[in-house]
């Protein structure tokens, strides 16, 4: 009996039950459609977020102050101290003193509320250098960024997130427009592109860029210290050349050792490695469930074939006793339950593929749709379907042809 002739009678025995294969298939099906939805959740949450983490800025490195301690003794959390100054981002972006270090941009952060006629919108004021835009690896949707010139003289000029725009002006352009900030008039000059992401609690697409010395005049503030200093590196190798370069230098300028710092570095590593072991530990999870599906499956399908062995005793003995070798008897029920488990397989694998579609509608999720899993899932079934398959196939083929002939 040939491997096609085996084929074909595998499919024809599927046939004349389809009901009962259907149910079998099932399992498989539902157990491979998660894996694929599973491995994709993962991969989709672990993108978003390089894609979010990405967007602060590329090989960036982020230093905080220190925390502060109140007269009572309690301490506040990192951040919360005022020990960086603008005297320490120009010493960083001396490039004999780091010179790992591609750009650095100083910024002090406040809130402040911006009025466009009788509409008002609370926002995150960021006083900043003309470097930030490249440091933060932002671009801009409309208009420019403020000038050296402009940095220098302290002018009255804005560039504004995408929702702070569409909060003040809704539809209309904002570029050219005025908006007033602690009375004083100051005109947008351009609008960010919207980056998604997040920093210190606050959204990256809510907030007015204005010059350093316009900060300080909008605010009332005559000190010098500031709230974070970005630090880009020359290239994702030297990143962590520039960390250890702007750690010695801070930690020389302030007098303190890196054991007691009043200031702290994070790295965008750091924080991609975080997320990326929460959402590991998450995928893990749901995987479990996933193959605790797949056996079951596999269980439905060394079932299904006990059945048809026990369904078949007669042919199978009529079939030894005209000469048929005990190996065709179990190639034949092997191949039967190889076609189950890689029908729900494959059946399995598009269902993940149109999930993965319809899914990031549903629940705001992306979900990638894996190469390697979708083979490994397809490799799976296959392997379920031989493996559970093995017993009866052997029952099958260890039948003598006489007690076959036999049985009622």
């Amino acid at each position: 009996m040939s491997w096609w002739e085996t084929v074909r009678s595998g499919l024809a025995a599927i046939r004349s039950h389809r009901l009962r294969s259907s149910l079998t298939v099932l399992g498989i099906v539902i157990g491979i459609s998660s894996v694929i939805l599973t491995v994709g959740l993962g991969q989709g949450a672990q993108k978003e977020v390089k894609d979010q983490i990405d967007a602060l800025g590329s090989n960036l490195l982020i230093v905080s102050p220190g925390s502060s301690t109140d007269g009572s003794g309690v301490r506040g959390g990192f951040g919360s101290a005022s020990t960086l100054t603008y005297a320490d981002a120009s010493a960083i972006a001396d490039r004999d003193v780091v010179p790992d270090a591609a750009g650095v941009a100083p910024a002090t952060t406040s809130s402040v509320s911006l009025v466009n006629g009788d509409t008002n919108w609370t926002t995150s004021l960021v006083g900043t250098t003309t470097d930030w835009l490249a440091v933060r690896s932002r671009g801009l949707s409309a208009g420019r960024f403020f000038t050296a010139e402009e940095a220098a003289q302290g002018a009255a000029v804005a560039v504004i997130g995408p929702d702070t725009a569409s909060e003040l002006f809704g539809r209309q352009s904002p570029v050219g427009q005025q908006v007033t900030v602690n009375g004083t008039r100051v005109t947008v000059v351009g609008v960010l592109t919207s980056s998604g992401a997040s920093s210190s609690g606050s959204s990256e697409d809510d907030q007015a860029v204005v010059p350093v010395g316009t900060a300080s005049r909008l605010t009332g503030s005559t000190s010098d210290t500031v709230s974070t200093i970005y630090v880009e590196a020359a290239s994702e190798d030297r990143l962590s050349a520039a960390y250890q370069e702007v750690r010695a230098l801070l930690a020389n300028r302030h007098g303190v050792t890196t054991a007691d710092a009043d200031f702290s570095i994070s790295t965008q590593d750091s924080l991609v490695e975080t997320a990326n072991e929460t959402n590991r530990t998450f995928t893990v999870l749901l995987g479990g469930v996933a193959a605790i599906s797949l056996l079951v499956g596999g269980i439905g399908v060394m079932n299904i074939m006990l059945v048809s062995v026990t369904e078949r005793v007669r042919e199978i003995g009529l079939r030894k006793a005209l000469g048929a070798a005990p190996n065709v008897i179990r190639r034949q029920f092997l191949v039967e339950a190889s076609l189950l488990g890689l029908t729900g397989g494959l059946i399995g694998v598009l269902l993940g593929i149109v999930g993965a579609q319809v899914l990031p509608q549903l629940i705001d999720q992306a979900v990638a749709v894996s190469g390697l899993a979708t083979v490994a899932a397809l490799a799976t079934s296959l392997a379920l379907g031989v493996g559970f398959g093995v017993y009866p196939a052997g029952r099958a083929a260890r039948l003598t042809p006489i007690d076959a002939l036999r049985s009622e």
